[in-house]
């Protein structure tokens, strides 16, 4: 009688251990994919960016043939996306990037040979579907983390997230990622 209650307490503790185990690989394993999830959505940000930093050399370029005379537009735009693609990029140079740009497209009103510019439309519908893309992006990061976030913080997950070494999503700010990518300043000549 004795080792029939041995053998099963034994056998009790070897399954709650391999339970738990399973349990932590469970967990595991649903952050990783979680955090990939975090990770894809700021990589697709990192690429509408680079998309838009890239289109507005052309559509500048187009522009000044039309409106020579409206270089403080023009010299706005460059800055902008200047002060966007270098050093740390912020909510805020992003914002007074698109203002200018926003100035930028007003000015195909003022010239209608320029509005019908078949470059100017094709570069203004481009940055516009970019536009459209970033700002779904963003949202797909900030759903992505917020799912992340909260599989992290809950339970039973919230105790082991830490000690295996999943730290919070952070969908309030650019990411370091965006660092990297906006850096590279295009050669716009006047």
């Amino acid at each position: 009688m004795v080792e029939i209650f041995g053998w099963f307490w034994t056998s009790a503790i070897v399954v709650i251990a391999v339970g738990a185990v399973l349990l932590v690989i469970g967990i595991y394993n649903r952050l990783v994919a979680l955090r990939q999830n975090v990770r894809q959505g700021v990589a697709d940000i990192d690429a509408q960016l680079r998309q838009r930093h890239d289109l507005i050399p052309n559509l500048v370029s187009t522009v000044q043939g039309y409106a020579s005379h409206e270089k403080e537009t023009l010299d706005s735009v460059i800055s902008a996306r200047n002060a966007a693609a270098s050093g740390e990029p912020t909510s805020g140079s992003e914002q007074q990037l698109k203002l200018s740009l926003d100035r930028l497209l007003a000015l195909g009103e003022a010239y209608p040979d320029l509005k019908a510019n078949t470059n100017f439309q094709e570069l203004q519908r481009e940055l516009a579907e970019t536009e459209d893309k970033l700002a779904a992006a963003r949202r797909a990061l900030n759903a992505a983390a917020a799912q992340f976030n909260s599989a992290r913080e809950s339970f039973p997950a919230v105790l082991f997230a830490g000690m295996l070494g999943f730290k919070e999503a952070d969908f309030h700010r650019l990411d370091d990622s965006e660092k990297g990518t906006v850096d590279q300043t295009p050669q716009v000549a006047f």
